[in-house]
């Protein structure tokens, strides 16, 4: 097997949570579990398609637990892992970020809506 080569350890990150997706994914696991049917509804741009392949990813890097229950209707909700836990202070600042990018944008006289603003 290959060696993986980084630069930087952004690449490393990067690598791992991503792509357009990921974040937001993580971001909406950052405080509670959720079934796939309830990050689809705050997620309401992904496919059925796209959440299943980034949650498998997610979960092959072990930063998303899946917890299946064993009921009828079937049951799986999808955590984020002790390990992804670790990502918490990254996620806080690009949500952070994210918010004062907006507020810039809208001085700017640029229309941006940012949907989750209290």
């Amino acid at each position: 097997m290959a060696d993986k080569i980084y630069n930087f350890g952004v690449e490393a990150t990067m690598a791992v949570i991503g792509g357009k997706w990921k974040p937001i994914i993580l971001c909406n696991l950052r405080h509670s579990a959720l079934r796939p049917s309830e990050l689809r509804r705050k997620i309401p741009r992904i496919s059925q398609k796209m959440l299943t392949q980034q949650l498998r990813e997610l979960e092959e890097a072990d930063i998303v637990d899946r917890k299946s229950y064993n009921q009828v209707p079937p049951k799986v909700e999808y955590a984020l892992s002790e390990y992804g836990e670790t990502l918490g202070e990254l996620l806080d600042g690009l949500c952070a970020w994210g918010e004062m990018h907006v507020n810039t944008l809208k001085v700017k006289g640029e229309h941006v809506v940012l949907l989750n603003e209290a």
